[in-house]
């Protein structure tokens, strides 16, 4: 491996930072994990991981010209996404008043729709794009590195984001164990509706 030490941190912490920075994985993680708990966001946060994946490899394989000749692609894909979160949205706020567990489509279907969502959301955000196509290069000369050093760099852009997430989705899971009452899940599932249709009505503006 050609990469030093001190430049995959340096990477690291600017995934973290990224990481930070509030998006539409932020909205979708936090709308699922108050309808389902953590047991309704990890599968999101996994689909993440599929276009945390994509775009660095793209970026070291110095292919950031499919972005623009894809375009068409992309607007297809926002509009997928769209619809996935804003069926999940009507369907969390017409079934407001249920209890979490009775409804099946938020344990089953829930996992796959989650999963498909994270994929979504991930490769249609302009903040993950521009940070793999735009930024990733200037932290390594890509021209030099070897297997292990791309790897190396995949591995981190997977990891980093990943655990974030899936702690995000762990405190707000906690959080929404305190609300136990038929008025507070009303009004949680009601909130969490709400943000899923916003995040689809968002995706084909990012």
């Amino acid at each position: 491996m050609t990469l030093h030490l001190a430049d995959l941190a340096l990477y690291a912490l600017a995934l973290f930072v990224l990481f930070l920075t509030p998006g539409p994985v932020w909205l979708a993680l936090s709308a699922r994990a108050m309808s389902g708990g953590f047991t309704a966001a990890w599968p999101l946060a996994l689909g993440v991981v599929v276009g945390d994946a994509v775009w660095p490899f793209l970026a070291i394989l110095g292919v950031s010209w499919i972005v623009s000749e894809f375009a068409e692609f992309m607007t297809v894909l926002r509009l997928l996404g769209t619809g996935v979160f804003i069926w999940m949205g009507i369907s969390l706020i017409r079934n407001a008043d249920r209890q979490i567990g009775s409804d099946s489509r938020l344990t089953r279907p829930g996992k796959l729709a989650g999963f498909i969502a994270g994929v979504v959301v991930i490769l249609g955000n302009p903040k993950a794009i521009l940070f793999y196509m735009g930024v990733l290069p200037g932290f390594f000369d890509l021209s030099a590195v070897t297997g292990p050093d791309i790897a190396a760099i995949v591995a981190l852009s997977i990891a980093i984001p990943l655990i974030g997430n899936l702690i995000f989705s762990l405190l707000i899971d906690r959080a929404r164990r305190v609300l136990t009452s038929p008025r507070a899940l009303r009004r949680m599932n009601l909130t969490a509706g709400y943000l899923l249709i916003f995040v689809g009505l968002v995706i084909p503006f990012t």
